[in-house]
């Protein structure tokens, strides 16, 4: 009974975590934990080609990051100003949830602006409401169509990397911190695992027989917040948007049904199919918010196979991963990833569970 969040410790040095990409999607290194003999075993992404075989099912969460890091300035003093855009609250009232940065400067009433990179006034925003000690509601003031306020709005902003990547985020980064398959805007984190995936290695899986069943999850925040409770039945975790659609069901209540493999791409497709599981212990039509929180001993009833990054130590991710491919064998395989340097977090390498 690993509940304990110490249980979940590791020693990971700072130059494992991954500044950049790899240089192809499906060229990063792929460590392939097999829960039945227990082995480990060390491969290249685009070698899941021979993991998978015809009627199997891959989970992919096709949600897709905006950018959502926005660099402005407070009206009379321009003091320089982070705004963080989590959600969109009313789109025809232009208000959003979002996070400032210094907060203690930022005040219900005040004005915020932002600029294009010639450094003409583009958006106007007023702070409308504190939510946090970090939060606050804004109203844009725009009187345009929504298209044109969108194009506007994501116009200025940046790509939303995570803060233990330590750079300014670059023009590669809208292509990368991305799937090749992101459909449905909304996260402010890319789901990383699908992250591997390139569209040759996608189409010689498809050729090979293999199906695709989308869902979608809008990543959040939260899944950076770091627990800070020692008995994990105490945590709580931030709700995220989800939607497991028709299409999905039918593919993956097939597979269960004639025993294929079922793949979850990345910890937010598991959290997604684990939270729209039937009494039947098949999969159904969901639509909602999911603060599911997986920690050991869990029963999954769906995937029976996972592929996934390598994630931070004492973090609801590793915690989930631990839960699947059971503790021993996974704290075996972080020892082994650290020993052989393999590249963490989102721009790291991958792991296939069997």
């Amino acid at each position: 009974m690993r509940t304990k969040l110490s249980h979940f410790a590791l020693d990971l040095p700072d130059e494992l975590i991954a500044q950049y990409p790899s240089e192809n999607r499906d060229e990063s290194r792929l460590m392939v934990v097999n829960r039945q003999t227990g082995t480990i075993e060390h491969k290249v992404f685009k070698d899941v080609l021979n993991y998978f075989d015809e009627e199997d099912v891959l989970i992919f969460n096709n949600t897709k990051v905006f950018p959502a890091r926005l660099f402005g300035r407070k009206e009379k003093t321009g003091a320089k100003i982070e705004v963080f855009l989590l959600r969109e609250l009313n789109p025809e009232a232009r208000l959003w949830d979002v996070l400032v940065d210094p907060a203690r400067k930022i005040r219900v009433g005040n004005k915020l602006y932002f600029s294009d990179r010639a450094d003409n006034d583009v958006l106007v925003a007023e702070v409308v409401d504190n939510t946090t000690s970090r939060g606050r509601t804004i109203r844009f003031l725009y009187d345009g169509p929504e298209e044109e306020f969108q194009k506007d709005l994501y116009g200025l902003g940046n790509t939303p990397l995570p803060k233990y990547i330590n750079r300014p985020a670059e023009e590669l980064d809208r292509n990368r911190y991305q799937t090749v398959y992101a459909k449905e805007v909304g996260a402010v984190a890319a789901p990383t695992a699908g992250l591997h995936f390139s569209r040759e290695l996608l189409k010689r899986l498809e050729i090979k027989g293999v199906e695709f069943a989308e869902l979608t999850l809008h990543v959040g925040l939260g899944t950076f917040r770091t627990i800070d409770v020692e008995d994990l039945s105490k945590h709580k975790m931030d709700a995220e948007y989800y939607r497991v659609p028709e299409d999905a069901i039918t593919k993956v209540n097939n597979a269960i049904r004639t025993k294929k493999k079922i793949c979850a791409v990345g910890t937010t497709s598991m959290r997604s199919i684990e939270s729209a599981v039937s009494a039947e212990s098949l999969l159904k039509v969901a639509e909602g918010w999911t603060n599911k929180f997986i920690y050991p001993p869990y029963e999954f009833s769906i995937a029976n196979c996972m592929i996934t990054n390598f994630h931070l130590p004492k973090s609801s991710l590793l915690i989930m991963i631990c839960a699947f491919g059971g503790y021993d064998l996974i704290m075996e395989a972080y020892k082994q990833a650290i020993k052989e340097k393999y590249r963490f977090f989102s721009y790291g390498d991958a792991m296939l569970i069997i």
